[in-house]
This record gives C-alpha cells, structure tokens and sequence, in this order.
C-alpha cells in the first residue's frame, strides 16, 4: 500500500489517487468513449472535465471500466506567439518525461481522440482541493514529490507552475498538473517552487536524472517535441546534476505565475 508523502502510515483506505491501473487508464482514455460533463472553470483554453468509459449500454449507462479525465483538445487552444500549436502534446510530453525519470507525480496522460478531435487525456485527480503547493510546504507535507516536481520543472522548463496545480491525492501522494507552457528551448521558467534554492537536491533525485541521460529519451517523449527542445531537455538535466542544487534565478528575480494559486 502507498503512504503518505509525509511518511506517515495513512489510514490504508486509498492504495491509488485512481480507481484504474495505469495500464488501463491509458488504454481506456485511448479506446473508450468520451462523455463531457461540462467545461472546468477559469481555463484560458479549452479543458473539459470528462467520463471515459468502455461504452455505453442500452440503459444509457456506462459498461465496464470508467474513470473521469481532463480532456484538453487541440482545437480549443488560443494561439500564442510564443508557443507553437499543439499544447497538448507539452501535457503529454511532461509525463512522458516524469514516468522516463521513474516520478509517478504526473497523473496517467495520453493523446486520444475526443468529441473535439485529438487532445490530452488526463486522468482526474480525486484531490483534496482546499490544498495546494503554498499550504502543503508550509505544514511540510509531501516534500518528496514536491521537489520531484521542482526537478521535474527545471528540466522541462515549465513556464506556468501554479500553487493550485500541485494536488494533494487521495494516497497521500502530490500530483502536478496543467503542463501546457513547458518545454520552450528558451529559459521562461515562472514557479512558485523556489522555497528549495541552493538545498542539495537528493541523491534518488540526481540518480534518477543520471539514469534518464545515460539511456536516453525515450521515442515516445522526443516524438512529442522538436530537436531544439529536446537538445534543451536534456541540456537542462545534465545542468542540474553537475550543479547538484537547486538553482536561483540568474535573471535578478524570482519569475512568478500569475496568479500564484
């Protein structure tokens, strides 16, 4: 059974965030269907709470496995100047990377085609929402994934690290979401991770990163992103061994999202 990211024992309920494998909550956002329950609020882009399920029966209620997800589909993306089409794929790409580093702190996420057309699955996180980065770093809960997303952030250049995109699950275990704006060539790092500067990042940590250089992205990472981005990935992770802690902003400033929560 999983325990808290705290260490305590937990209270044995959840041994999951979800109520599917990984395995099968892949394969189920790639071949169930889709049903919208509605639009999640405050979105820039399109970002569509939906039930994935391996089909519907004759009494209009879903058969077999279920499980609801973060639909985010192409077609309902802003355009950017910075950013190329395709955000999508970035959500994708960043748990491609975290599950490449051996980091379960990005819920199961996959391309799959939706009533909209090709997006990013992701699965839902039964979370407790009235936490977030701010209020778990400050009563130091789930430190470990914390700053497994603080590395898995640096690496993958995340512009857009929001306090409420760290979920506190079910398991105990925190999960980040909305990765979107990650993975530009160029430094546009905005987190309110810096509460770690200048600590020495741990020794799972940089063997993790160690292991990923030495073997390689993996093709179902590199295929999400151009070569320039993907130099820059792995640019940015052999930054980070070397330097052994996690860095400060050479920019003169901390860059915040905006808003921080």
């Amino acid at each position: 059974m999983n325990r808290p990211a705290d260490g305590s024992p937990g209270d044995g309920r959840f041994d999951s965030a979800f109520d599917l494998s990984t395995d099968d909550l892949i394969d189920l956002f790639q071949t169930g269907e889709m049903e919208v329950e509605g639009r999640m609020p405050y979105s820039s882009n399109a970002t569509l709470m939906v039930t994935v399920s391996d089909g519907i029966g004759a009494d209009g209620e879903p058969t077999g496995r279920l499980h609801r997800a973060i639909y985010k589909p192409g077609r309902g993306e802003r355009p950017l100047w910075d950013f190329p089409t395709g955000l999508y794929k970035r959500e994708v790409a960043m748990y491609r990377l975290a599950e490449a580093l051996g980091w379960s702190v990005i819920p199961p996420t996959t391309l799959a085609d939706g009533p909209l057309g090709e997006g990013s699955v992701q699965a839902f996180v039964d979370a407790d929402f009235e936490q977030h980065y701010f209020t778990l770093h400050e009563d130091d809960i789930g430190r470990p994934d914390l700053e497994r997303l603080c590395a898995l952030d640096l690496i993958a250049n995340n512009t857009d690290r929001k306090s409420g995109h760290c979920l506190l699950g079910r398991d105990g275990r925190v999960y980040g979401i909305d990765h979107g704006l990650s993975f530009h060539a160029q430094f546009k790092l905005r987190t309110v991770l810096w509460d770690y500067i200048g600590e020495p990042v741990p020794a799972e940590i940089l063997a993790d990163i160690q292991r990923f250089l030495d073997q390689g992205p993996p093709p179902g990472l590199s295929c999400l992103l151009d070569g320039i981005e993907m130099d820059a990935v792995m640019a940015r992770a052999r930054a980070l061994v070397e330097a052994g802690v996690y860095p400060d902003d050479e920019t003169g400033g901390h860059r915040w999202p905006w808003p921080l929560v």
